[in-house]
């Protein structure tokens, strides 16, 4: 162990209580049962089930449903084998609960502390572990002699540049993985730089995630209530992009007075705050929460796991986080879904992804003030749309054979 992995260890074993506190009450805000929000601290009332256990660790929404088909694919390809997911947000634990398949359980991620991650290991005693992305914890690395893969990595050049300040730390820590799994060829080059000895590329998760579900009863009423109405989406908005967009949409409706918004923000409990901003551009706004449906200028769907009913109701999708710098979202559910894709100037989450669409002719881009033309001239444009969602369901199409092959190395690097 490096001197800075023994630092680390002796101030995360300081900082627990303090830590856990925080983590507690933030998953109490969100609703969270007390039992369940101190399985941070490594504390469980599941007893562990015979046979062989995985542990997949998920940070959140996105990582945690995109692991969900290799899920399917190790059961299916290793009998009796049994699953443990943790994952640290309460939206995607509402999520996993949901759909995650038989012989699998969610728990809350241990906080990275040796106390923590001793009493979670000591309940689950794991035979494996396969870790999503970006999570390289140090505790849970060093503290673990289970085989372990990371899939889907990738680190942003802030944390390359972090880890290259640490060399024999970063090595020491990337070289307990058995097998690391790379989103791209550069990721890869720039993992095995810090000392990685085993790294292969293996693409994006994402782009194995099957469909989102769809409430077939949720649509009809949707469509209903539309009656005919052109409209458009706006999905996983954040602060700082709700307010344009809903200027831009005020600015269409001056020529198209029946054209409807469907905006899901990114945090369903954001609703009331964007019903506001709506009011405030002289809007009218109803609120899925509170039962309403899109009879008015806006339709906000402050919900949560209903994005897939969402993308049903019209052909056009503006995604969020890609008006501002956060990095944009996920762009294989809205193809899945066969509509077409438009997002801004910000997507390094998936910038890999939007260039390949891009040469696809599969996204359309745009920014702050290209944004009411751009979409003035697609919804004039219908067969211009149509194009653009017929060559992002091909693109996502082509990436999901990749599944049986990352399966097979999975198997093999974790002994399973």
């Amino acid at each position: 162990m490096t001197p800075l992995l023994r630092a680390y260890q002796i101030a995360t074993m300081g900082i627990v209580p303090f830590a856990a506190r925080r983590r507690v009450n933030k998953l109490r805000a969100a609703g969270v049962p007390l039992h369940r929000a101190h399985e941070v601290l490594g504390n469980t009332a599941l007893e562990r089930p015979g046979g062989q256990l995985l542990w997949v660790h998920a940070a959140s929404v996105g990582e945690s449903l995109s692991v969900l088909p290799l899920i399917d694919a190790l059961q299916a390809q290793v009998d009796g084998l049994k699953v443990l997911v943790t994952s640290v947000t309460p939206t995607s634990a509402a999520l996993l609960e949901k759909r995650l398949p038989r012989g699998a359980w969610h728990q809350f991620a241990p906080l990275d502390a040796p106390g923590p991650v001793d009493r979670f290991l000591r309940r689950w005693r794991p035979d494996a572990a396969l870790f999503v992305e970006s999570e390289i914890w140090p505790n849970i690395l060093t503290r673990t002699d289970m085989p372990k893969a990371l899939v889907g990595a990738r680190l942003s050049e802030r944390s390359l540049r972090r880890w290259a300040k640490a060399p024999q730390t970063a090595a020491a820590l990337l070289g307990r993985f058995a097998l690391i799994l790379a989103q791209n060829a550069d990721i890869a080059g720039a993992l095995r730089g810090l000392g990685a000895p085993r790294v292969e590329t293996g693409g994006n998760l994402k782009a194995l995630s099957p469909a989102l579900p769809v409430d077939d009863a949720l649509v009809s009423d949707a469509r209903a209530a539309l009656g005919g109405r052109p409209a458009w989406i706006a999905a996983s908005t954040h602060p700082g992009e709700e307010a344009v967009i809903l200027r831009a949409h005020a600015t269409l409706r001056s020529k198209r007075p029946d054209l409807c918004l469907l905006l899901a923000p990114r945090h369903p409990e954001r609703g009331p705050e964007v019903a506001a901003l709506a009011a405030a551009q002289g809007l009218e706004a109803t609120t899925r929460s509170t039962g309403g449906l899109p009879d008015h200028a806006v339709w906000i769907l402050d919900t949560l796991g209903e994005l897939g009913s969402l993308y049903q109701l019209a052909p056009l999708v503006l995604l969020g986080g890609s008006l501002r710098d956060i990095g944009g979202h996920n762009p294989f559910e809205v193809a899945h879904a066969g509509a077409a894709i438009l997002a801004g100037p910000h997507t390094a989450n998936f910038s890999e992804t939007y260039a390949a669409l891009e040469a696809a002719g599969a996204v359309r881009r745009l920014d702050d003030a290209s944004l009411d033309q751009t979409l003035s001239d697609l919804l004039a444009a219908p067969e211009e749309v149509q194009d653009l969602a017929f060559a992002a369901t091909a693109f996502v199409a082509a990436q999901t054979d990749r599944a049986e092959d990352i399966t097979a190395r999975l198997i093999q690097a974790l002994s399973l």
